[in-house]
This record gives C-alpha cells, sequence and structure tokens, in this order.
C-alpha cells in the first residue's frame, strides 16, 4: 500500500470523518481562500511581501494567517522581529496543536511558524501527516485569508503546497534566471499537478513597463509551450531603498516607512486580493483542503515513479 492509499484509508475512518464534520458545521465565520505565495528562485523578496500584504490586509478589516512553509529556512518570525518558542514540527509530533504553536504580530496577523518540520515532510509517517493536515481545519476558525509563504524552486514540498493551495502568486524580478526558474516552477506544476491558473507580481522593478516586459516574457512562454495555461497580471513593487533598510530593522516596509512607493504598491496588491473573487474553478476554502493535498500526494507519486 503506497502512502496515499493509506493516508487516504485513515481520513475516511469513521473517528476521523466525525471529527472533521463537527468541525466544519460548527464554524459560523466564512470558510478562508488559501494562496500561494512562491518564486522559482530565492532573493526575489517573496517573504517580505508576504509580510507586508498580510499587514495590509489586517488593515483592511481581513483575519490574515500566515503560513510559513519555507521548508527548514522559514523566517517570517524574523520580518516581525519575533521568537516564537514553538513552531510547526511541534505540532507534526503531536506535542502541541495548531492553535498552541500560533504567534499573533501586533498588528494581529496570525503565524503558524516554520521550521524543521517541513524540511523533510514528504518522509512524514502516515500519523504525523494526518496530524498535520487535520490540524490545518483549525485555520476555518481564525482566518478570512491564509497566505501560505512557500520555499523557492521545484523541490516536493514547495509543489506540495502549492499544489494544495486554492490560488498560487508567483513572485519574479528582471532576472533571467528568476525568470527561467519561474517558467520552469510553472511548467512543473502544471505537468505534474494540474495547476492551469497563475498570477505574476514583479518585485524590483524600474517602471512599471519594465514589469510587463517580464509578464510578457513568460506568458509568451507559457502559451508556444505549454497551452492550456492561464498567467495573470497581478502586479509590480518599485525598487525602493526604504524596503531593505525595513528588513535590516526587522520591521515591515509598512511600519517602517509608511509613505514608501513599495509599500503603496503592496497595500495595492493586498486590495487586489480581498477585492477580488476565488476563481470559479477553486474550491475556494480549507474544508476541502485536505482533498487537494491527497491528490497532490498521488501526483507525487506518479511524478516520482515517472
Amino acid at each position: 500500500m503506497d502512502q496515499a492509499s493509506g493516508l487516504r484509508d485513515m481520513v475516511t475512518s469513521d473517528t476521523f470523518l466525525k471529527r472533521r464534520t463537527s468541525m466544519v458545521s460548527s464554524r459560523n465565520n466564512p470558510i478562508p481562500r488559501v494562496l500561494a505565495v512562491t518564486s522559482g528562485k530565492g532573493g526575489v523578496g517573496k517573504t517580505n511581501m508576504v509580510g507586508n500584504i498580510a499587514v495590509a490586509l489586517k488593515r483592511s478589516g481581513k483575519r490574515v494567517v500566515i503560513l510559513d512553509a519555507d521548508m527548514g529556512l522559514a523566517n517570517i518570525d524574523i520580518i516581525f522581529n519575533m521568537r516564537p518558542d514553538y513552531n510547526i514540527s511541534h505540532v507534526i509530533s503531536g506535542e502541541k496543536n495548531l492553535k498552541q504553536v500560533i504567534v499573533t504580530t501586533k498588528h494581529g496577523v496570525q503565524i503558524v511558524p516554520g521550521g524543521s518540520g517541513f524540511t523533510h515532510l514528504t518522509n512524514l509517517t502516515e500519523g504525523e501527516k494526518l496530524n498535520l493536515l487535520s490540524e490545518f481545519e483549525v485555520l476555518g476558525e481564525l482566518a478570512d485569508i491564509v497566505l501560505i509563504d512557500t520555499g523557492a524552486g521545484i523541490s516536493s514540498n514547495v509543489l506540495y503546497f502549492n499544489s494544495a493551495a486554492d490560488e498560487c502568486i508567483v513572485i519574479a524580478t528582471r532576472e533571467p534566471t528568476s525568470i527561467t526558474d519561474s517558467y520552469a516552477l510553472m511548467k512543473v506544476l502544471s505537468k505534474n499537478y494540474g495547476t492551469k491558473h497563475f498570477k505574476l507580481v514583479v518585485n524590483m522593478v524600474k517602471s512599471e513597463k519594465d514589469a510587463k516586459a517580464v509578464y510578457s516574457t513568460l506568458s509568451g512562454a507559457l502559451e508556444r509551450f505549454l497551452g492550456n495555461v492561464v498567467l495573470e497580471y497581478f502586479g509590480s513593487i518599485p525598487m525602493d531603498t526604504m524596503l531593505p533598510k525595513a528588513v535590516i530593522n526587522h520591521s515591515t516596509v509598512l511600519d517602517f516607512a509608511p509613505d514608501a512607493p513599495s509599500g503603496k504598491a503592496m497595500e495595492k496588491l493586498a486590495r487586489k486580493i480581498a477585492d477580488s473573487p476565488g476563481r470559479s474553478d477553486s474550491n475556494g476554502n480549507i474544508k476541502f483542503f485536505m482533498q487537494r493535498i491527497l491528490d497532490t500526494a498521488d501526483k507525487s507519486d506518479d511524478y516520482n515513479q515517472g
């Protein structure tokens, strides 16, 4: 019996179904959208963008949870100058439940700290996976929007979370390596995991024209070589000296320099996220997050065996 089949048997057991049904039926609040923020390569400002967008969303009245899924390099807490005592590895092991490891920033943004627990995600036992994934259901009580800060590249863990999310936001820069790696990420997600819709944000640009050039290059390559993949231009972030200064000071740019151009651009992105409905082809909520992950596990097995 493969891992995906074994896990499916466990989550269809009477005990788990009763627990899940109880959790779903007890919610009075809308179930959140799950957005993965990802990149083909590191160093493109992905985590910084997640932190600032989360703050902007919170200020607009949204309940926001950040899931730091950047494997062993998790660092979203650094932007908020926080040192969590526990992280997701304690949930995986069963030592803590999800609510016990979540930390809350001064803005009211809630963070599920990452850590070594995600480093060997594909090597978790079936029991550990079940424990982790069932805990994710709790997020339905806490958030309107869940932002998943994934790792960079095309490792199995990065693909795992991108495939499970409702929407995938790809962060790229003008650097040729960033463009090439962004294409590679979308190609693998499309061919091996069935993801057909992406949103693109171009970071650290001198002008909107430069951002549109990156989009044109990527969308053209996707159309030429993949055909049925949709790349939506979602916006850009200008080069801004205040942004690295904010990082050095362990702060979001929205706090460090409220009028900075980069901060204004990220507030605009947050408004677009808040105002845009979930895609019609997306389940759009945490309720089906478990099933999407199981589907991803199946596709991962096929990909690794192929």
